[in-house]
């Protein structure tokens, strides 16, 4: 996978952030995204939001969600 370093749109960002929030383990999270189309990815040592149907990288999380 290639490595985006894009920033994330901020409306993607708010739901990333408002379902970590709500989710009570990183798991949760992750799983609560799926439902989305979002999946994380570790690539590096770094957490990317990706599709869920395509798997295109749309750009590196903020450390805050590590």
């Amino acid at each position: 996978m290639e490595q985006n370093t894009a920033t994330i749109e901020a409306g993607v960002l708010e739901l990333v952030r408002s379902e970590r929030e709500k989710a009570l383990s990183p798991r949760e999270w992750k799983f609560r995204l799926r439902g989305y189309g979002y999946a994380v990815k570790t690539v590096g040592g770094a957490q990317v939001l990706t599709r869920l149907t395509t798997g295109a990288a749309l750009g590196k999380l903020p450390p805050e969600f590590t």
